[in-house]
């Protein structure tokens, strides 16, 4: 009975990620497009598009290889993984020892990788515009996530997201110019990583814009669902971490009882929503950039990360 108790926690963090993940892209669409003075979608569009998806059958190129069916699963199942990791409505569940910043930043990572090689799979041109994209992206987006995790870690004594969360919801952080630079960069990262204005634009099919949508064309029905809601759940993962580490308020501690789960279940969805509304209202206020200045960007994102490790370092050494 124990260990049913220990793992019940986790099971319902397992699938409030998943199942949260449709809706938190039903916000954003829809309060994006009141702001432009559109009606919108309904919220609860992206779970009748998955569903639609469901029903569909998939088609598969004649170029592809084996592994073209495979990849959607492998991207879906690393970022499902790595949203279930990170800490949500309570921190001390029983696998939240491998709810490791850096494990967690491998394993979407691993989505990545398998996400460019599917479109490089099918071999069109779509596809190879897209993985090149998606890794020059890559390539300056996780240095920047790692200056981040420098931040936290020094500042925490450890990476494991539990700690760190519990340790930003204690009395002695107060406010450090480290952690503003390193929550901008991280905010940087997240609209990079999930393909979103300024960056990508996900509402767009342009061959000489998108980033995304150029890996996906070839695929159709449960393949396609895979992806898509693997970016849901990614965009998911990278909300919860923003939450877990600078909006810590409502997680349970280790132990809580069901009272402070539930309020813990309720601030999370919350702060999700309320982070999805900042989103929208951000990129209904921006224009897309060129795709030459995202290096730019993110540029910035790994300076700012730096700056903050390098300030963290001379406050320590100072005192």
């Amino acid at each position: 009975m124990a260990l049913i108790a220990a793992l019940l926690p986790q099971l319902v963090q397992m699938l409030l990620v998943l199942a949260v993940a449709p809706l938190v892209i039903g916000t954003t669409r829809r309060m994006r497009a009141r702001l432009l003075r559109r009606v919108g979608p309904p919220l609860l569009q992206p779970y009748r598009d998955l569903a639609r998806l469901a029903r569909k059958e998939a088609i598969v190129a004649h170029s592809a290889s084996p592994l073209f069916r495979i990849y959607p699963y492998a991207v879906f199942a690393a970022t499902w993984v790595a949203a279930a990791l990170v800490p949500t409505f309570a921190t001390g569940l029983i696998f939240s020892w491998s709810g490791d910043f850096i494990a967690i930043i491998a394993l979407l990572g691993t989505a990545r990788a398998a996400l460019a090689l599917a479109g490089l799979d099918a071999g069109t041109s779509f596809g190879g515009i897209g993985a090149s994209r998606e890794t020059m992206i890559a390539a300056l987006a996780e240095p920047a996530m790692l200056m981040v995790v420098f931040i936290v870690a020094l500042l925490a004594g450890t990476s494991q997201l539990s700690e760190v969360s519990a340790f930003m919801a204690g009395p002695t952080v107060g406010l450090r110019v480290s952690l503003g630079l390193g929550l901008v960069a991280l905010i940087m990262v997240a609209i990079a990583e999930n393909a979103r204005i300024p960056v990508d634009n996900p509402a767009t099919h342009l061959e000489l814009t998108m980033v995304h949508e150029a890996m996906v064309l070839e695929y159709s029905g449960r393949h396609l669902l895979m992806i898509e809601l693997a970016a849901a759940t990614k965009l998911v993962a990278y909300l919860a971490i923003l939450a877990c580490v600078f909006l810590p308020a409502g997680i349970a501690a280790a132990g809580a009882g069901p009272a402070a789960l539930l309020l813990g279940v309720s601030a999370f969805v919350a702060k999700l929503l309320g982070l999805a509304a900042l989103l929208s209202v951000f990129e209904a206020s921006i224009a897309k950039m060129r795709v030459f200045r995202v290096p730019e960007f993110l540029g910035a994102a790994l300076m700012l990360g730096l700056l903050g490790t390098l300030l963290l370092f001379v406050s320590r050494l100072s005192q």
